[in-house]
């Protein structure tokens, strides 16, 4: 099974992950000489603002992927770029944490995946994912403005969309896990388990929100984290908990009433509650069948996008360096998924440990001194702050910064700390 001149692949979902599986393959075939025909299913006008243009994400781009995007000759428009983040500030009641990092390198950026706020005033902001899209566009691929409904298995995998029947010598799942298509139980594949998010937006309350991350804890009840991201004229609410109830964000802002925040309490402009992955897929790859992103293996909880990019590319060079069976799949598409999921491991640990301290005030106190007494050093000297840092922004391995908080230096000036409470 192997790709040739004139091959069809069908990507369902226009989003990063379809995008980037696009551009992926569109660069390896250049490189092999092969002439690929790629249509992406994707109904959506991301330009649009609300949800009818959204793919529904906080919209944090990590380091990393800013410079992955460099293996695909790419750089992001300084019009997409919503804000630069070199700050992050951890709320603890009253008391505020402020991680902050020097390196320009390592810096995140926020971006919008729609056209703004549904509720938003113009000038409407740029869109990522319609950026993202229009540079698979002119990179020869064709954007097929249609739902997809079902994936069928057979010699050759067909999708079925309002318009007909698709046929295609090799088709890529890119519809994250908040589609609704229908996938051909032979080809064994199911879906991750996922998480309910809460999202909203409202007018930026100041210049202290422009370049910096609120981090909140604790409430309303079921609350991993929930994060205030800025957006040039706005904020995002993101809230990532177990069961949250309905009007999250409205208690969110209740339970977290800073004062700059007291006058936009009813001014939310943009609700959603998207599903999020917190597992990997089962089945994501099949003969001439691929899922990639968020429908295939995600980081837990940070830099998705960063994932779609990687599993994409993983998927573009097994399909035109190897082949497009089950087996070519399993020897060069796997590991990549296979490495995400098991960083995700040391993810689940980290917040478990991450929780637990939080639950000890001698413990969260310490580790607070920790930081505030690195402010003056050197960035090489700062582990604390690294590890922080490399935890909320999602620019670093969770298995490194594991072994980076299990180290005898960290743990000992934790104690030295605690000893000294």
């Amino acid at each position: 099974m192997q790709l040739e001149n004139g091959s069809r692949v069908v990507i369902i979902g226009g989003g990063p992950a379809g995008s980037f599986a696009a551009l992926h393959l569109l660069s390896q075939a250049t490189h092999a000489g092969l002439d690929l025909r790629v249509s992406m299913i994707e109904p959506r006008d991301f330009s649009r603002p609300g949800l009818g243009g959204c793919n529904k994400c906080a919209g944090i781009l990590s380091s990393q992927l800013v410079r992955n995007l460099a293996r695909l000759d790419l750089q992001i428009p300084p019009d997409v770029v919503q804000s630069e983040i070199d700050t992050y500030i951890l709320h603890n009641g009253s008391a505020r944490l402020p991680i902050h990092i020097d390196n320009p390198q390592r810096k995140v950026i926020s971006v919008y995946r729609g056209g703004g706020p549904r509720l938003g005033s113009p000038p409407l902001p740029r869109s990522f994912d319609a950026w993202l899209l229009g540079q698979a566009v002119e990179r020869g691929a064709q954007v097929l403005k249609t739902r997809a409904l079902s994936v069928q298995a057979g010699s050759l995998p067909g999708v079925s969309t309002p318009a007909g029947e698709l046929e295609c010598e090799l088709l890529i799942l890119a519809s994250g896990v908040n589609g609704r298509v229908k996938i051909d139980p032979r080809l064994g594949y199911s879906a991750p388990r996922t998480e309910v998010m809460a999202q909203d937006e409202i007018p930026c309350p100041g210049d202290e929100y422009r370049r910096q991350v609120h981090i909140f804890f604790d409430q309303p009840k079921g609350l991993v984290f929930g994060a205030l991201i800025p957006k040039n004229r706005y904020v995002n609410i993101s809230l990532l908990g177990h069961g949250l109830p309905a009007d999250a964000v409205k208690q969110f802002l209740q339970n977290h009433a800073l004062p700059e925040l007291s006058d936009n309490l009813s001014g939310t402009l943009c609700g959603c509650a998207p599903h999020i992955a917190v597992s990997a897929a089962r089945g994501y790859f099949h003969d001439r069948f691929a899922a990639v992103g968020d429908a295939a293996v995600t980081r837990l909880y940070k830099d998705g996008i960063g994932s779609a990019f990687l599993t994409a590319e993983a998927a573009a060079l097994s399909a035109v360096q190897r082949g497009i069976s089950r087996a070519d799949f399993a020897a060069g598409f796997q590991s990549a998924c296979q490495a995400i999921r098991h960083d995700n491991f040391y993810g689940h640990m980290l917040f478990k440990i991450w929780s637990a301290a939080r639950e000890i005030p001698a413990v969260r106190k310490a580790w607070g001194r920790a930081v505030l007494s690195e402010r003056e050093l050197a960035p090489a000297r700062r582990p604390h702050t690294d590890l922080l840092w490399g935890m909320l922004s999602g620019d670093a391995s969770y298995r490194s910064m594991f072994w980076q908080l299990a180290s005898i230096a960290s743990l000992s000036s934790i104690l030295r700390r605690l000893a000294a409470a």
